[in-house]
């Protein structure tokens, strides 16, 4: 099973954002992802996170996944499969398309605390949105 840390952040509601993604694969390969989003709301950011992981995931070729998320509203949104905020309604519906494709998933909420790592990750990506309007 694929330990997937995903945390979504945003320096303003809305302001530039990032995703960042922390896999284990418990066989000793890690994964570290920075992803900057654009200008997003926070909620927007966590969704997204969770869309780039899948994908990612599923180009690896990996089928069971296990991920841990501190957002509480994008956890009940894919444990229920609603939202009812009309603005992630396609995002929700991205994220399904994707997770029913794996054999096997499961999302569960975790403290902040426990989702260092993703958090860092999506600090660090928020950073490269100014680095890449730079350019």
């Amino acid at each position: 099973m694929i330990h997937v840390f995903i945390d979504g952040a945003s320096a303003g509601d809305p302001g530039p954002s990032g995703a960042g993604i922390f896999i284990d694969d418990k066989n000793g390969r890690l994964e570290h992802l920075t992803i900057p989003l654009g200008r997003l709301s926070n909620h927007e950011a966590e969704f997204h996170a969770l869309i780039y992981a899948l994908r990612f995931c599923q180009e690896q070729g990996w089928n069971e996944l296990w991920v841990r998320t501190d957002s509480k509203l994008l956890e009940e949104a894919i444990e229920k499969r609603y939202v009812r905020n009309q603005r992630y309604r396609l995002l929700l519906e991205e994220a399904l398309l994707l997770i029913d494709r794996f054999k096997l998933f499961f999302i569960k909420w975790v403290p902040s605390k426990e989702n260092k790592k993703a958090d860092e990750l999506a600090r660090t990506a928020i950073r490269l949105n100014d680095i890449n309007d730079k350019k």
